[in-house]
Parts: C-alpha cells; sequence; structure tokens
C-alpha cells in the first residue's frame, strides 16, 4: 500500500463561497496577520502545491516571506524554501512565471503528452509524467516516497481543492473567512455544483484573526471500496488509541475498534476487555452498542487495530461472524493476526470471500503492536 503526505488544503473565501472576484486583479480576502498566518503554515511544510491556473492567474512567488522561519527551517536540516509543486495535464506552462523563479526547488506534475510538450517548451523545474491521464494518488505517493514529502501545503486552486476532497485525500482543510460578499456568478468558488459532497466534516479549530475567522476541519467520511481515504487513517488511528485502553492481558490481544457509518458519524467504539468483561473483544464490545438492524450498517465501515477474529475459545460467534451479522460490508485494520493464539488465523480472508472489501494500512501496524508487545518478544 503506498504512503501518501498529511495534504492540507488552505483557501480564503467570501462570505458566500468565493475565492475570487471576475476582475483581473486578485481580491485580497485575508488580512496582514492571516497573511503571516499562512507564511507560518508555508514554513511547516515539505512541499506546497498549486493548479497552473492559479500560476497563469495570479503569477505567485508562493515563498516563506519570514528570514526567521526560512533560518529555522535551514537550522532544522530543511532546505530555506519548501518544495514548490505545481499540476498541468496539458504542460502548457508560461516559462516566464515568477513560480520558476523564486524559492528553491520545483516540480511539475503531468501526463505523457504534457511530458512531451515540456520537452519543447521547458520550465525551470523537474517533470514528472504520471500516465495517460493525471493520477492524484500517483502523485502524492510520488511525493511521499521519492521526494520525502510528509506534509503537502495545497493553496489551489477550486478545482484542485475539490478533487482532493471528493478523492478522500485531504487530511485538513485550513478555511478562511472574510467579512464580504462577492455575489459573481462569474467568479470562481471553492465548491462549484457538483461539488464536495462526501459527508460532514469534523471542526478542529476556530479562531478570529483580525476581520477574519480561521476554521480547520478535518473529514470524516469513510473512504469505498478498498481505496484508503484521509478519514480511514483519521478512524483507524482512533482504534490503536482505543487499544491502548486495554487492561492488560497474557492470553489475548489488545485491540480497539469504531464503526463509522458513510456519512462519517460515528456509531460506536470498543476495545478489548472494555467494561471488566474479560473476555469481549474490541468488534464484539462496539457492534453491541449499535441497535440491530440500523439501516446505517450495511454501508458502514468497521475500523479494528487487528483484524477481525475468525476462531475463540471464550465465545461461540468470532468477531469476522459478527461483523458479518451486522451487515457491514466494509472493514479497516492495520494489522494482520500473528500464529500467537491462533495459527492460520485470516479474518481478513473470511470476510472477503463473503463480499466485504477489507483494507490492511500497515503504516499503522507498530501502533497496533504496541500495547501488545509483552505476546511478541
Amino acid at each position: 500500500m503506498p504512503s501518501y503526505p498529511y495534504v492540507l488544503l488552505s483557501a480564503a473565501v467570501s462570505l458566500d463561497g468565493y475565492l475570487d472576484d471576475a476582475t483581473p486583479e486578485r481580491l485580497l480576502l485575508s488580512s496582514p496577520a492571516d497573511f503571516d498566518r499562512v507564511d507560518e503554515v508555508r514554513a511547516s511544510v515539505d512541499a506546497i502545491l498549486i493548479g497552473a491556473g492559479t500560476i497563469r492567474a495570479d503569477n505567485p512567488r508562493l515563498l516563506v516571506n519570514s528570514a526567521e522561519r526560512r533560518a529555522a527551517r535551514v537550522a532544522a536540516g530543511k532546505p530555506e524554501y519548501p518544495l514548490k509543486v505545481t499540476v498541468s495535464a496539458s504542460g502548457e506552462l508560461d516559462a516566464a512565471a515568477n513560480f520558476w523563479h523564486t524559492g528553491g526547488d520545483k516540480i511539475v506534475y503531468t501526463t505523457e503528452k504534457g511530458a512531451e510538450r515540456l520537452r519543447r517548451e521547458p520550465v525551470a523545474a523537474d517533470v514528472v509524467a504520471l500516465g495517460p491521464e493525471l493520477d492524484w494518488r500517483a502523485l502524492l505517493a510520488h511525493l511521499r516516497e521519492v521526494r520525502g514529502v510528509e506534509r503537502l501545503m495545497v493553496e489551489g486552486g477550486g478545482t484542485i481543492h475539490t478533487q482532493l476532497m471528493t478523492q478522500g485525500l485531504a487530511d485538513e482543510l485550513q478555511l478562511v473567512l472574510a467579512p464580504l460578499f462577492v455575489g459573481d456568478p462569474e467568479a470562481p468558488r471553492l465548491f462549484g455544483p457538483g461539488g464536495y459532497q462526501g459527508g460532514r466534516l469534523r471542526l478542529l479549530e476556530s479562531r478570529s484573526i483580525e476581520d477574519v475567522v480561521l476554521m480547520r476541519y478535518t473529514p470524516t467520511a469513510p473512504g469505498t471500496g478498498t481505496l484508503p481515504s484521509a478519514a480511514d487513517r483519521h478512524w483507524l488511528a482512533l482504534a490503536c488509541e482505543l487499544a491502548e485502553r486495554c487492561p492488560p492481558s497474557e492470553t489475548a490481544f489488545s485491540v480497539g475498534a469504531v464503526v463509522v457509518a458513510a456519512d462519517g458519524t460515528e456509531l460506536a467504539r470498543g476495545y478489548s476487555r472494555e467494561g471488566g468483561d474479560p473476555v469481549v473483544h474490541a468488534e464484539e464490545a462496539a457492534l453491541a452498542k449499535i441497535a440491530a438492524g440500523d439501516p446505517r450498517l450495511a454501508s458502514a465501515t468497521v475500523y479494528s487495530s487487528l483484524e477481525p477474529c475468525t476462531h475463540r475459545s471464550s465465545r461461540p460467534v468470532p468477531c469476522a461472524r459478527l461483523i458479518l451479522r451486522a451487515g457491514a460490508r466494509r472493514v479497516v485494520t492495520a494489522w494482520r493476526e500473528p500464529d500467537t493464539f491462533v495459527a492460520g488465523a485470516d479474518g481478513s480472508g473470511m470476510l472477503a470471500a463473503q463480499g466485504v472489501d477489507v483494507l490492511v494500512l500497515p503504516e499503522y501496524e507498530e501502533r497496533a503492536k504496541a500495547p501488545n508487545a509483552h505476546l511478541l518478544s
């Protein structure tokens, strides 16, 4: 499973949801103090991404402006400026734009056709062709695995924000609300018709900055099928945290579980040996809190720090069977069950054989193992 950076979307909008007006000049929505906050966020990330349309419309330099922040990056062993990234399917880019001639390293992600154009009309950047079409998952995997980018800030435009949100690839949205209206249907919006419809977001923070308001959100709606989403990682991390609450045992694993509806509503959570029951399993504890026949279960995702069991001596029904009985059709886990107590356990295989989508995110395996270290030595 490829790994991706933490993807942070950053945007400022008017009260009626516009990124700009329709005039040639850029509409300044943020306050001076918020521009400084954005500079601080830029200094904290490994790369900043904007679309080719934003380069054409705004001709930004996309720099960390504070000399003190740049010096702090260098002192921490990082480049003075974050990597600057843009995306263009056509490869139609202005080689004279400020983007290429300020800051540090640059990279363009494009299609095979766009790469051909950039060989004829080069820009001052590395060029990576992703194939016949742009593929955001391939782009993010390349940034993380080849360029070492762990935190990516995305500053637009609206089409890119929408694509990353709808594909479940955004970990966080930092939205600044400016106290004005644009009211022009020709002006660009953050999310236009047919935009993000992925359920409710969870508010992380809200605060005033001069006359604007910063709101930080994280998506909560699970992914679909076997493709991971940013929300999947959030919920699986929570399952791993729940595993740490388990009373210790020498004869059973410590496991956490969360059941989440398709719209991102948490239906229930549980952990091994919860409530003083010495033999209850995490998935069992969580599912027991949901009313039988709840229609949301059919499209829910079960997150478990350890794959659901297929054999157990303490109760007649293993957790994989409980999940099938509940009707959930998607399971995300961090760790395949070892042979410590049951040889050849394969809860993932049992579920998949019954049509359940099973996704293993191995980057969480060490977190899932941590409360079980005494059983694995």
